[in-house]
């Protein structure tokens, strides 16, 4: 399996004080990958400046790419153990992110060995 980082974005500051509804919601996504023991927690990671990288935005809209806005700022990341580029985008479409206009690039991550 392969790890992807999942890099959280917004387009607003105000979006990153989320209501405690919109907490549990995130924190059952984010519980949901943990239990399928697909959630990695590690602090020896690279992401690359070239190579493989997709965003998802809300409606399931699926870019190529690690491209930013000027307008937007990352809020966090996570990496996630996945076979494919695909399945890592099909877990991030389930994020609640997406609810407040926010959007998440999704990335293979290298490890130093």
């Amino acid at each position: 399996m392969k790890e992807f980082a999942l890099i959280f974005r917004l387009k607003d500051i105000a979006d990153f004080q989320p209501s405690p509804e919109q907490m549990q919601e995130r924190m059952n996504w984010l519980g949901s990958i943990a239990a399928q023991n697909k959630l990695v927690d590690k602090g020896n990671t690279l992401l690359p400046a070239t190579g493989s990288a997709k965003t998802v935005k809300p409606d399931n809209v699926v870019t190529d790419g690690p491209y930013t806005e000027i307008k937007e700022f990352i809020s966090g990341y996570i990496v996630v153990r996945a076979e494919s580029i695909d399945e890592a985008v099909a877990m991030a479409k389930g994020n609640p992110i997406f609810k407040i206009g926010g959007n998440i690039e999704v990335r293979e991550v290298l490890n130093r060995g």
